[in-house]
């Protein structure tokens, strides 16, 4: 069995990933089993930089092979933000709802044509003695005027998935990681895994 660190205390997340790993033969660690685990500055530029930086601090100090992912929200109208500020958008102290508020603040004078937004992520794996891979996700949706359905966490409450007829907060768990940009880039580690020398 291959044990993999998921570097995050983001409850929502490792819900997320756990459920999309449950059927194979893989151990899923979080940083709650490491304490002595820092907490990593995401102070890059891209998805790709934060993600890589979180995946090999972390698989230094555990010594375990880790997974990391930063993924976020980017809005066409707001010239991609929040982008890799998606979960401090709204300041230091941040939550989804002070995050929802903001982003719903921002767009208010935004056409329903024009509130085109996608949910982008990077996730990136770190094994022993071998380079940091990347792997990515993307999903394409519309940005709503108030939030619909309390599945999900995040933006999922307001992100239209006009395909389904239904926000990414509606749907339910096992639908939405098979279309998510976590469920994406997730997949592509798991064929990854079964296919490198561990």
């Amino acid at each position: 069995m291959i044990e993999l660190v998921v570097a995050t205390r983001n409850k929502g997340k490792l819900k997320e990933i756990r459920r999309l790993l449950e059927s194979q033969d893989i151990s899923v660690l979080s940083l709650d089993n490491f304490p002595e685990a820092p907490e990593v500055e995401e102070d890059g530029d891209t998805f790709a930089s934060n993600a890589a930086k979180k995946a090999e601090t972390i698989a230094r100090v555990t010594g375990l092979p880790c997974l990391a992912d930063d993924s976020g929200l980017v809005v066409a109208s707001l010239q991609g933000r929040p982008g890799v500020h998606s979960a401090r958008f709204s300041g230091t102290n941040a939550n989804d709802h002070s995050n929802n508020c903001k982003l719903l603040e921002e767009m208010a004078l935004v056409p329903e044509k024009q509130r085109q937004a996608a949910f982008c992520c990077v996730m990136a794996l770190c094994l022993p003695d071998q380079p940091t891979r990347l792997f990515g996700g993307r999903v394409e949706g519309l940005i709503l005027s108030q939030s619909q359905g309390d599945g999900g966490f995040g933006y999922d409450p307001l992100f239209w998935l006009s395909e389904f007829d239904c926000t990414m907060a509606e749907l339910p768990l096992d639908k939405k990681n098979s279309i998510s940009h976590r469920g994406q880039a997730l997949r592509q580690v798991v064929e990854y895994l079964f296919t490198a020398k561990l």
